[in-house]
């Protein structure tokens, strides 16, 4: 899509019904796990409508990426209450899991029932190194706008190389940039200004209605009495539904172990799905036995090539646990299913509201101040080396399914190369790229036999 022709002046106020349909087609649209729909996000958001500045965009950035729960749900959350107050925040957020959560439930239903098909096979076989290569987009699309100079450049080195060969848990790479910023904001604070640095203006799509100077809005100054009602909310859409479960069906009942489980899980997922993926499958598989490890790797597939957060795969997990229990009886497995699989989705993502709209108020305060930003700007160049760990994590496990004493699978680096092409070279959409490799899977599934 070609940017609008006027670049020179600020874009028109835009209305809740106009924001409420982008944040709907986002929803169907993001792909890519987090670096993905982050990308799509800054490209539409910042570059095309430019209803939010570079600067505020990565300021909001760096907030959501120090908090646990799926930073780029968070992000469209920060965003739709920056631009349309707290309804705005909860459509944002609630629209980029809610299309996710459908189809998920649709698809696990299709997978209990009629079990691994041959034209699902083919396709998921082509869209995976289709989502390698989008990750791999992401990761230099964020890199080329993080990375304003060489310091920054040698924190996302530092934090590759700690995630990647030292094992070093995410919190504590998070911690050290920003330390790292701290002080760097003190002693060097042109190197740690946020979209400060050479080449800034080079990468400006022109004024944007949220713009870098534009005054913080009424509703989202920091006042104490509100906080104090979101949290009470916050709090109270947590312990009702919590203590009707455990009141009604009792502490050892199936959805009650899940509605705390994934609560836990939700506080603990700092740097994305991939860092609480092995608690949730201990606790899913090993602990509880909502499902099997084969189910369970098939789930992350799913979660992998649908819309929305890759956190998502824990609607899968929910729904696969209620069915095979048969919570309702056996003649409501689906029903048992998809309310197992909406009541995990729902005690997983509250956090993230949470925090978003008591905590947005603080950081919009800190939009212009060093002291906060410059930690956050470190953060975000660490961040830019732990996506590219993961892409590589994805191209492993692509180009060799077996592991690398197992064979080479050069069709799947032919469709990883050619949906890179396609992204970085053509420009062609995250939706075009994976209908494209899809098909370009389910042929070459076909011609092997």
């Amino acid at each position: 899509m070609q940017p609008p022709p006027d670049t020179l002046t600020p874009p028109a106020a835009v209305s809740f019904r106009a924001a409420l349909l982008f944040w709907l087609k986002l929803g169907f649209l993001s792909f890519g796990g987090p670096a993905g729909q982050i990308a799509l996000m800054h490209q539409e958001l910042v570059e095309r409508r430019r209803w939010i500045s570079e600067r505020r965009f990565l300021h909001a950035l760096n907030y959501c990426m120090v908090l646990p729960g799926p930073e780029a749900q968070q992000l469209a959350t920060y965003i739709g209450w920056l631009m349309h107050r707290t309804v705005g925040g909860l459509i944002a957020g609630g629209l980029f899991v809610l299309p996710s959560l459908v189809l998920l439930i649709a698809l696990s239903w299709v997978y209990i029932a009629w079990g691994t098909l041959p034209l699902v096979a083919g396709l998921f076989y082509g869209i995976k190194p289709a989502v390698t290569a989008i990750v791999v987009q992401a990761a230099h699309r964020i890199g080329s706008r993080a990375l304003k100079n060489a310091t920054l450049w040698a924190i996302a080195a530092a934090a590759f190389v700690a995630i990647f060969a030292l094992d070093v848990p995410f919190p504590a790479i998070v911690l050290a940039a920003a330390v790292v910023g701290a002080i760097g904001g003190r002693f060097a604070p042109d190197t740690f200004r946020t979209g400060g640095g050479h080449g800034a203006a080079k990468v400006s799509a022109g004024p944007a209605l949220i713009d870098d100077d534009t005054p913080t809005p009424e509703h989202a100054r920091f006042r104490w009495q509100r906080l104090a009602r979101v949290l009470g909310a916050g709090a109270l859409l947590w312990a009702v539904p919590m203590a009707w479960l455990t009141t009604t069906l009792g502490w050892e009942h199936t959805l009650t172990r899940m509605g705390w489980f994934f609560t836990k899980a939700a506080l603990l997922t700092f740097g994305g799905a991939y860092a609480v993926l092995p608690y949730v499958y201990q606790g899913a598989v090993d602990t509880f036995g909502w499902l099997t490890p084969t189910q369970m790797i098939d789930g992350l597939a799913l979660g992998e090539t649908t819309p929305g957060p890759l956190i998502m795969v824990v609607a899968f997990v929910g729904f696969v646990g209620g069915h095979v229990q048969a919570l309702f009886g056996p003649g409501h497995l689906f029903l048992a299913g998809a309310a197992a699989a909406t009541l995990v989705t729902w005690f997983t993502f509250l956090p993230s509201f949470v925090f978003i709209l008591a905590g947005g108020p603080l950081v919009e305060s800190t939009h212009q101040n060093l002291k906060f930003t410059a930690p956050l700007t470190a953060i975000t160049a660490a961040v830019v080396g732990v996506i590219l760990n993961l892409a590589l994590f994805f191209g492993y496990h692509v180009l060799w399914p077996a592991g690398f004493s197992g064979r080479f699978d050069g069709v799947s680096a032919v469709i990883a190369a050619g949906a890179a092409v396609a992204l970085l070279r053509y420009k062609r959409s995250v939706v075009e790229v994976i209908a494209g490799c899809a098909v370009l899977g389910l042929i070459a599934r076909s011609v092997a036999g």
